[in-house]
């Protein structure tokens, strides 16, 4: 009868355990009734590995409350898909997701994150053009953590040659691109012009900095027909039509154009920061020979579409207060330090960029910043997958087959139309 009596209770324990295990994948908050506890972080992929050292000293100091890192492929689109399997599931796996800045509306509407307290967190030291990016319908939903913006890089010993200086106009990168690229061989502009997330924010940064936008109202009005909008949208169709954007550049992503830049093929370079220490190392041709300021706008300095990531805690975390203490580390001032100089990732405290040791060893800070101040957030929609998959499909179709402004804006408001309607 021992028997039995112990293999019941072993039944009922296996019973508890499969019931906590779906009860965990249901979100169920079976954590501590505090809400501490362990805890899980997923990202992208970390290129330099910074991350594990950085969460090496919270696990030091939380022994019982340590953090387990989960990385997923680089390409966002992939991370999304992963993010997006577990979230609707109501699955309480990841605690923490690192979310690109453009996903926390969507990840807000659907009810997948919770909101944070803002007065936990030192949003008054960050930039402040980033913490709109974590905020949704007047609420903040994440607490920024890398930020990102848009830099023209130049070759800076061809520009020398012709007694020209970057380009503050389109006028002027136009006219340079068409006339003074062609003389050393070069091609003249390129930005990310293949169908994915970059061809967004390359279009996004267009019209913002022509002073239009594609949506307004958090996602509910489509704005694109407008004349600056045009604007913005002919500076990219034009540059294709005219040759000064080659079209083999409608291939590119962001490697495939800074690897152009940097074996000297290019005389004006779209990209992200990171691109300005690699064009700069030793197996650069351009090494010495560029260098980075500011996107032109039609008439001045242009409006980078706001790049970077945000943190937030799951809705269905079963430990919330410690997810949230994390974040609040991830967020200091020394970790954020450690994201620049370890990470090679723009951070979001407005003090390091104009810290005289940051600046000498990272030499593009000032222009960063000055980006980042004017930049804006890409898109804010609750519908931001499917917004921004209509804008890559149509503004490469019509780059490709050098489509009017008139037809691309009349196709693109009507499929922006539609899914709105949706929403």
């Amino acid at each position: 009868m021992r028997w039995k009596r112990a293999a019941a209770r072993a039944l009922l324990v296996f019973s508890l355990l499969l019931a906590g295990s779906a009860g965990a994948r249901a979100g169920e908050p079976l954590g501590d009734p505090d809400g501490r506890g362990p805890i899980t972080l997923v990202t992208g992929g970390d290129l330099t590995g910074y991350l594990r050292g950085v969460l090496a000293g919270w696990n030091d100091r939380h022994p019982r409350e340590k953090v387990t890192l989960v990385e997923l492929p680089d390409a966002a689109d992939e991370v999304r898909a992963q993010m997006v399997t577990e979230l609707r599931s109501r699955s309480a796996r990841f605690d923490v997701l690192n979310i690109d800045v453009a996903w926390t509306s969507e990840f807000a509407a659907a009810g997948w994150i919770k909101p944070v307290d803002g007065g936990r967190f030192p949003l008054k030291r960050f930039l402040p053009p980033v913490v709109d990016t974590a905020t949704f319908r007047g609420r903040l939903y994440a607490v920024p953590y890398v930020t990102n913006a848009g830099l023209l890089y130049y070759r800076k010993d061809v520009l020398d040659r012709e007694g020209a200086r970057p380009p503050r106009t389109w006028a002027e990168l136009a006219q340079l691109a068409k006339t003074v690229a062609p003389k050393y061989g070069l091609d003249g502009y390129a930005g990310q012009f293949l169908p994915y997330e970059g061809l967004t924010a390359n279009v996004v940064e267009a019209v913002q900095s022509a002073g239009g936008s594609v949506l307004a109202g958090e996602g509910t009005r489509v704005t694109v027909d407008s004349p600056a909008a045009r604007r913005g949208l002919s500076f990219l169709l034009d540059g294709v039509r005219e040759g000064w954007i080659p079209r083999r550049a409608l291939a590119y992503k962001e490697e495939e154009s800074r690897r152009s830049f940097q074996d000297g093929h290019l005389l004006f370079l779209r990209n992200w920061p990171y691109a300005y220490a690699l064009a700069g190392g030793p197996s650069s041709k351009v090494a010495g020979k560029f260098g980075a300021v500011p996107l032109p706008g039609p008439d001045g300095p242009g409006a980078s579409a706001l790049g970077g990531s945000n943190l937030a805690v799951n809705a269905h975390s079963r430990h919330p207060e410690t997810a949230a203490e994390l974040i609040s580390y991830l967020t200091s001032e020394p970790v954020q330090r450690r994201v620049l100089t370890e990470g090679a990732l723009p951070p979001v405290w407005a003090d390091l960029y104009t810290d005289p040791r940051l600046v000498r060893r990272f030499p593009y800070l000032p222009t960063l910043k000055r980006a980042v101040l004017t930049a804006r957030p890409r898109l804010k929609s609750p519908r931001y997958d499917q917004v921004s998959l209509a804008v890559q499909a149509v503004m490469h179709d019509a780059l490709v087959h050098r489509l009017s402004t008139d037809a691309t804006v009349a196709r693109l408001e009507r499929e922006l139309r539609a899914i709105v309607s949706r929403g």
